[in-house]
């Protein structure tokens, strides 16, 4: 394979605020809008962001819970058990359509018109492509992959949906922010001149940690504790860091062409944390010359910050706000807030019924590779290029997905694990 770059068909990305604003008035259906045939949702992964997404679906009139699917019975159960409570006439899972293990994705998938793909990332490239193998409309979070042979697999999955018509809406959801709309909006209209770099955050203290319990295999200790594995999660560059990436990317319209950067792990170390960095700092540069510099990293008791800040000729943008050289603001967003995260679902089910196209599976496809190729580059220490990285076979996920399986990272005789050595780990 010499080359995928050309599998990210610019006509199919949304890449401006002015072609997503445009879409947005249409998003709110109205109540005698759902009386028609209902869609019947399926959840695939039933944690916190999973509940949340099944509930935004279920907030679009017309929409049915059918089947819910997790690694973990006891999740499956206790979400669909919050969901029956608060959607009691638009809930209808019986036993036999609650699954559990590696492989109940696929029961579920077959039993709907529209699949919730909310796993942790790890999954959601063999997901995603059955999903539209089964010409199911799709709804799935970010990010869509944690390794190159993933994303790869992604394009192709969505390069079919457009095949099929298939529908997908991607949970990048600052691009359904009319606060970053209006703020691209007004970069485009020249306020502050071209832009020339972009600074962005996601440092913050860190998320949770699960204790490994009695007679726990391997592979579940690393399945409930998934935050810390990259076969999984692919580090929290990846992970949550892919949201500022991508608003870079946005209102460049563009990805870069190399990266490079530092990283490592000062605090969160031992054997509660797996293999994963606290902290990254890449360099990206754009073709055009354009550089980000982007800085996650969790630590405690340390400055939180997560936010864009986008570099301009004459100015600074930042989401909501513009300010020129000297700091005076030129232009504050005073526009009606919406919920970004309900109008990704209203937007899906209304191109469902009204049969347009939408698919954001492939400018989510490129910010994924994007975060990916800043995780290569900090754990190597190289300077990398886009296309050798979108072209690396190195595959982080298992052989074989089973409760006894080897999932592949293994703690040392002191309980940690290890971690990757900037130099010495090879990443393509």
């Amino acid at each position: 394979m010499n080359s995928i770059t050309s599998s990210f068909d610019r006509r199919q990305i949304l890449k401006t605020g002015t072609t997503l604003a445009a879409s947005l008035p249409l998003v709110g259906m109205g109540q005698d809008e759902g009386k028609g045939d209902q869609i019947k949702v399926a959840l695939i992964g039933c944690g916190g962001r999973g509940r949340g997404a099944a509930t935004q679906s279920l907030n679009v009139p017309g929409t049915r819970l059918v089947a819910v699917a997790d690694a973990f019975r006891n999740n499956a159960e206790r979400t669909l058990a919050g969901l029956q409570k608060r959607f009691s006439d638009q809930v209808d899972v019986p036993a036999e359509r609650i699954f559990d293990g590696f492989d109940g994705y696929r029961a579920a998938i077959d039993a709907a018109d529209v699949v919730i793909l909310t796993t942790p990332p790890g999954f959601r490239p063999a997901h995603f492509e059955y999903a539209i193998s089964q010409g199911k409309h799709v709804f799935m979070e970010k990010p869509v992959a944690v390794d190159a042979p993933g994303v790869r697999q992604v394009i192709a999955a969505a390069k079919q949906a457009d095949e099929k018509n298939l529908k997908v809406v991607c949970g990048l959801q600052r691009r359904f922010d009319q606060k970053y709309l209006e703020t691209l909006s007004q970069i485009q209209s020249g306020v502050v001149g071209e832009i020339k770099f972009g600074q962005v955050y996601w440092n913050s203290s860190g998320v949770w940690v699960r204790e490994r319990a009695g007679g726990m295999s391997e592979m579940e200790y690393q399945m409930r504790n998934w935050y810390y594995f990259n076969w999984i999660c692919g580090d929290h560059i990846v992970e949550q860091h892919v949201h500022n990436i991508d608003v870079m990317n946005w209102f460049k319209g563009a990805h870069p062409v190399k990266a490079q950067g530092m990283g490592g792990r000062q605090i969160r170390v031992g054997k509660d944390f797996g293999e994963i960095f606290d902290h990254h700092y890449v360099e990206y540069t754009y073709a055009d010359g354009t550089v980000l510099n982007s800085q996650c990293r969790h630590q405690p008791n340390t400055l939180n910050r997560v936010t864009e800040i986008i570099g301009c000729q004459k100015g600074r943008a930042y989401p909501g706000k513009i300010v020129d050289e000297k700091g005076e603001t030129v232009w504050r967003f005073r526009g009606k807030r919406n919920d970004p995260y309900q109008d990704e679902h209203n937007l899906l089910y209304r191109h469902i019924r009204e049969d347009k196209p939408i698919n954001n599976a492939h400018y989510t496809a490129e910010s994924t590779m994007t975060a990916i190729l800043g995780r290569m580059a900090t754990y190597s220490g190289q300077e990398l290029k886009w296309e050798e990285s979108l072209n690396s076979n190195i595959s982080l996920t298992p052989k074989t997905l089973d409760w006894n399986a080897d999932p592949g990272p293994k703690p040392g005789p002191d309980g940690t694990y290890p971690c990757a050595i900037p130099g010495q780990t090879q990443v393509l």
